[in-house]
């Protein structure tokens, strides 16, 4: 399983993680358990998870636990209305990561898992509005691609195009 971890996305997001937040510190980590939640506790990371809610339904689910830090990797972009969640939390910090929207590229969809579909794929400039209009001020951010061993035009331009999103906020 671990040998097709996304390795660099989870490789680049550490290293942001650590830059915005040293370990050790307590984090509800926004979406169920998952191969980086063990990672970051690996680092120094106390790591709490949310189990599956339906974060548009039950977004005050958000201030159950006492924590240091809200960190949401590629979770915002499966919500119908990420302002809830992100108006919600009491934290004040936010550490997330979004896959940005390729203009040559849809939106990713599952055929097979109903839950696993992008509602928004945002442009930086949505994503730093959605948190600026929902109460956070952006300290941090950075991109980075997400290349794929294939020939073809698309491969080639994800070698140059940005796909991730990585930012930092404090209310």
């Amino acid at each position: 399983m671990y040998n097709k971890l996304p390795s660099k996305r989870y490789h680049h997001t550490l290293k942001f993680l650590k830059s915005v937040l040293p370990a050790p510190a307590t984090i509800l980590d926004l979406g169920v358990r998952n191969p980086f939640s063990e990672i970051m506790e690996q680092n120094g990371y106390k790591v709490f998870n949310t189990s599956g809610e339906d974060l548009d339904l039950v977004p005050e689910i958000v201030n159950k636990y006492n924590i240091d830090a809200v960190t949401a990797f590629e979770i915002f972009e499966h919500l119908v209305a990420p302002f809830n969640v992100l108006n919600e939390i009491k934290c004040e910090k936010i550490i997330a990561t979004i896959p940005l929207n390729l203009w040559f590229a849809k939106a990713y969809r599952s055929k097979t898992d109903m839950r696993d579909r992008h509602y928004h794929e945002f442009e930086d400039w949505q994503f730093d509005w959605l948190l600026e209009k929902s109460g956070w001020n952006i300290q941090k951010k950075e991109k980075w691609t997400s290349p794929i061993n294939k020939i073809g035009f698309r491969p080639t331009l994800r070698k140059y195009t940005p796909r991730y999103y990585a930012i930092y906020a404090e209310k």
